[in-house]
Protein backbone atom coordinates (compact mmCIF):
# COMPACT_ATOMS: atom_id res chain seq x y z
CA UNK A 1 0.00 0.00 0.00
CA UNK A 2 1.41 3.47 -0.94
CA UNK A 3 1.41 6.47 1.94
CA UNK A 4 2.14 9.73 1.45
CA UNK A 5 3.58 12.08 4.48
CA UNK A 6 0.79 14.50 5.64
CA UNK A 7 2.06 17.99 5.42
CA UNK A 8 5.81 18.08 6.15
CA UNK A 9 6.67 16.45 9.03
CA UNK A 10 3.10 15.03 9.57
CA UNK A 11 2.84 10.66 9.88
CA UNK A 12 2.64 8.76 6.95
CA UNK A 13 -0.67 7.64 6.06
CA UNK A 14 -1.87 5.56 3.07
CA UNK A 15 -3.32 6.82 -0.23
CA UNK A 16 -6.59 4.89 0.96
CA UNK A 17 -8.47 5.50 3.70
CA UNK A 18 -10.92 3.94 5.01
CA UNK A 19 -14.32 6.35 5.00
CA UNK A 20 -17.15 5.29 7.74
CA UNK A 21 -20.51 7.58 7.14
CA UNK A 22 -21.53 4.03 6.04
CA UNK A 23 -21.58 2.38 9.51
CA UNK A 24 -22.59 5.72 11.46
CA UNK A 25 -26.12 3.80 12.67
CA UNK A 26 -29.86 4.77 11.94
CA UNK A 27 -30.22 8.36 12.48
CA UNK A 28 -31.84 11.36 10.51
CA UNK A 29 -28.72 11.56 8.01
CA UNK A 30 -27.93 7.94 7.92
CA UNK A 31 -27.64 5.29 5.68
CA UNK A 32 -30.15 3.35 8.13
CA UNK A 33 -29.75 -0.17 10.23
CA UNK A 34 -26.13 -1.22 10.56
CA UNK A 35 -24.55 -4.43 11.28
CA UNK A 36 -22.25 -3.66 14.29
CA UNK A 37 -20.40 -7.37 13.59
CA UNK A 38 -20.09 -6.66 9.82
CA UNK A 39 -18.80 -3.03 10.63
CA UNK A 40 -15.84 -4.60 12.58
CA UNK A 41 -15.04 -7.11 10.12
CA UNK A 42 -14.77 -4.46 7.23
CA UNK A 43 -12.63 -2.14 9.82
CA UNK A 44 -10.35 -4.78 10.22
CA UNK A 45 -9.92 -5.95 6.93
CA UNK A 46 -9.09 -2.20 5.94
CA UNK A 47 -6.20 -2.57 8.45
CA UNK A 48 -5.17 -6.21 7.02
CA UNK A 49 -4.53 -4.60 3.83
CA UNK A 50 -2.75 -1.70 5.12
CA UNK A 51 -4.85 0.72 5.26
CA UNK A 52 -3.72 3.04 8.59
CA UNK A 53 -6.19 5.48 8.90
CA UNK A 54 -10.28 5.75 9.02
CA UNK A 55 -12.24 9.07 7.90
CA UNK A 56 -14.52 9.95 10.57
CA UNK A 57 -16.50 12.90 11.95
CA UNK A 58 -19.64 13.05 14.81
CA UNK A 59 -21.69 13.71 11.46
CA UNK A 60 -21.22 10.53 10.15
CA UNK A 61 -23.13 9.30 12.77
CA UNK A 62 -23.40 8.70 17.08
CA UNK A 63 -21.17 5.32 16.61
CA UNK A 64 -18.93 5.69 14.05
CA UNK A 65 -15.41 7.05 16.17
CA UNK A 66 -16.70 4.94 19.14
CA UNK A 67 -16.83 1.57 17.07
CA UNK A 68 -13.41 2.30 14.97
CA UNK A 69 -11.35 3.40 17.84
CA UNK A 70 -12.64 -0.04 19.78
CA UNK A 71 -11.78 -1.85 16.55
CA UNK A 72 -7.96 -0.74 16.59
CA UNK A 73 -7.60 -0.79 19.96
CA UNK A 74 -9.01 -4.66 19.95
CA UNK A 75 -6.64 -6.04 17.54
Amino acid sequence: MKTRKLGTSGPDLTEIGFGSWAIGGPWEYGWGAVDDGQSIKAIRRAFELGINWIDTAAVYGPRTFRRSCRTRHSR
